[in-house]
């Protein structure tokens, strides 16, 4: 004969496991304006997903900071006393090699935005940006994307086209590594600045496998971020 069911006293049930928040995104502000540094950590931390960890007044204290706090982003000004926003990126990268950084300025320097990017910066803003942007920015910058300011955007565009002009005598393209098809496809939308959504439905592919394709992508063509590889691509003429 069958065995009785269990009584309901008897029955355990499983319950899911709470699913933990995403963990804010955490940044390390360095300007030093007093007054504009604490302006950006007030509007930073009014957003739920972003956590200011800290503040500096210049590269010096940044380093120091960003060495014991280990930030996902650091957003520092170009110019500053005792050392530099640019001079303090490549020491900052050394102790903490996962950090990216948004450089935030009132120099509209083509100059300063090429030594930005050379340094590893992803971002580059001036100052004058609405408020709105800036934790947009961030939040772009944590998940791996570009984002510079559009006027700069233009100027380094028309830098390359400058550049190109002054070729007196034609020379080959530079080597690209071994990409695959998809991966070469990646590439040349990520040059034309879509993002990792938009790559995705341009591709019909999810926007995990557009991620992995971009890490791929600059590991094998041993850079840091996604604007080295469009600047990469388009002096591949991958675009023209």
């Amino acid at each position: 004969m069958s065995p009785h069911p269990p009584s309901p006293a008897q029955l355990t049930y499983a319950t899911e496991e709470p699913v933990a928040p995403p963990r804010p995104i955490r940044v390390l502000v360095v300007d030093d304006h007093a007054l504009f540094r604490r302006g950006l950590v007030s509007v930073l931390n009014d957003e739920d997903d972003i956590d200011v960890v800290d503040e500096a007044g210049d590269g010096d204290e940044a380093v120091v900071l960003a060495t014991e706090l280990r930030p996902d982003v650091v957003l520092m000004d170009v110019m500053m006393p005792n050392s530099t926003g640019i001079e303090a990126c490549p020491r900052i990268r050394a102790a903490v090699p996962e950090v990216k950084f948004v450089m935030l300025t009132m120099s509209e320097d083509e100059a300063d935005l090429f030594e930005a990017l050379k340094a590893g910066a992803t971002g580059y803003l001036l100052k004058e940006i609405a408020v709105t942007d800036i934790a947009r920015a961030v939040r772009a910058i944590a998940e791996g994307q570009s984002f510079i300011n559009p006027a700069m955007a233009i100027k380094l565009i028309g830098e390359f086209a400058e550049l190109a002009k002054q070729e007196k005598t034609p020379k080959a393209a530079p080597a690209i590594p071994e990409l695959t098809p998809r991966e070469t496809e990646v590439l040349k939308l990520l040059a034309r600045s879509l993002n990792n959504r938009e790559i995705g439905e341009r591709l019909f592919i999810t926007e995990n496998t557009v991620k992995n394709h971009v890490r791929n992508i600059l590991e094998k063509l041993q850079v840091h971020s996604r604007t080295e590889a469009a600047i990469y691509a388009v002096r591949a003429e991958y675009i023209t």
